[in-house]
């Protein structure tokens, strides 16, 4: 591309050079010659002037009296009528310009100048134009060169963001090179370059929030089904595979919220449950877990409240917190349920050693954890917790406190008939 703008550039300046040049050598020629014989025929008006008047005055022509009224590079030519004819300076040989003039007494004078004095003059104009166009080339091509590095490079830095973008490097460059057409296409560039970023990001945090999600489900789904594969008491195993469908239910309603927030997270589900059944729910889902590990699940507090979200999203927030505590806590883990103004909150607590006091309200950040884990179970219940306008804190590190924060059912209650007044 360089070279094309330079080979352009300099193309263009030559054909204005040989346009121009040609077009003002010709004119300065003309010029030149038409001044020569102008100045010839000049000297020799002025020169029968002068004869005019010694003659009129009756003084001696001679050569010697007129040879300082004419150029020395000049020949001069004095005719008179019944006198000998009057030279001044030499011939010249080979092409001239002549100029003549007649005077009044019937004289004649005849001026020629060698037309090599031209020839010489138009060489010497020539060469002057000469010089001004090979400066106008060489400055036509350095500024063809800085031009075409002015445009080449910003297009080779284009290709490159172009190239690390289709790589998988989505990072905006953010430069931009004073050339509006060049740098609305880096905007272009740097816009896409965002919007991929934010669909990878988007795209790794559904990886993530689905493997996290769905790996309770899953747990608690083996565990139904082991269970059902080491019993042989027909009971043991409808009451297990009942639990084994709704974990199935449970994982098909994880995963349709998760491809739902994916396409819109703005988009909710809320709905007016109740909260004690989706409490118990998980205490049964669990029971088997803390047995194992030999510790307890217990709730208590409140009962017969109705809030409003997504019964799924509370039931998986209630899980992270649950299986946090079951692997990072200690103890009984306790759930109560209780009401603050017009909000019903769910209290999830153990007798482990807390959150440590480092992390604080960095604990539900993404990738922060305090013991090897993903640090995503907190931010991912947070989440949940807020698409349906709920909130999930941290109420307590030691012992740890987390609660979760949902809006009541507003309950309209009859206003008391008046007593009808006796008919008259």
């Amino acid at each position: 591309m360089r070279r094309r703008l330079i080979n352009s550039t300099l193309a263009v300046v030559l054909v204005v050079i040989a346009v121009f040049g040609v077009s003002l050598v010709i004119v300065e020629t003309r010029t030149i010659s038409s001044s020569a014989q102008e100045s010839v025929d000049s000297e020799a008006v002025r020169l029968v002037s002068i004869v005019d008047s010694r003659l009129l005055g009756g003084d001696h022509i001679s050569a010697k009296v007129l040879v300082e009224q004419i150029n020395q590079t000049r020949y001069a030519r004095i005719e008179i009528p019944g006198r000998p004819v009057v030279q001044i300076g030499e011939r010249p040989t080979g092409s001239v310009i002549r100029g003549k003039a007649k005077g009044e007494e019937g004289e004649t004078v005849i001026v020629e100048e060698p037309r090599s004095s031209v020839t010489r003059e138009v060489g010497r104009t020539l060469l002057i134009i000469g010089a001004v166009a090979l400066l106008a080339v060489i400055a036509a091509v350095l500024l063809a060169v800085r031009q075409a590095n002015k445009l080449a490079s910003p297009l080779t830095d284009l290709a490159e963001t172009a190239e690390r973008l289709g790589s998988g490097d989505p990072r905006p460059r953010h430069k931009r090179y004073a050339v509006p057409e060049l740098d609305r296409v880096a905007d272009v560039l740097d816009s896409s370059a965002e919007r991929i970023a934010r669909m990878l990001t988007a795209e790794r945090r559904l990886a993530a929030d689905a493997s996290h999600q769905l790996r309770t489900p899953l747990t608690a789904l083996s565990m139904r089904l082991e269970e059902i594969s080491a019993t042989d008491d027909l009971d043991t195993v409808k009451e297990e595979a009942m639990v084994a469908l709704a974990q199935v239910e449970r994982l098909t309603d994880v995963v349709e919220r998760l491809l739902t927030n994916a396409r819109d997270p703005r988009t909710g589900s809320a709905v007016a449950f109740d909260l004690d059944e989706v409490v118990k729910q998980q205490i049964e889902e669990w029971r088997p877990a803390y047995r194992s590990a030999g510790r307890a699940i217990v709730c208590s507090g409140r009962q017969g409240m109705r809030a409003v979200g997504t019964p799924g999203a509370v039931a998986q927030v209630l899980a992270a917190l649950i299986e946090n505590s079951l692997m990072h806590g200690g103890g009984t883990v306790a759930l109560r349920t209780r009401v603050t103004g017009n909000q019903a909150v769910i209290e999830v607590t153990d007798e482990g050693p807390g959150v440590p006091a480092d992390l604080g309200a960095r604990i539900f950040e993404r990738t922060i954890s305090g013991r090897n884990s993903t640090g995503i179970g907190l931010a991912v219940a947070r989440d949940l917790a807020e698409a349906d306008g709920g909130r999930l804190e941290l109420l307590q590190q030691q012992p740890p406190v987390f609660a979760l924060f949902l809006s009541r059912e507003a309950v309209t209650r009859k206003a008391p008939k008046s007593p009808e007044r006796p008919v008259r």
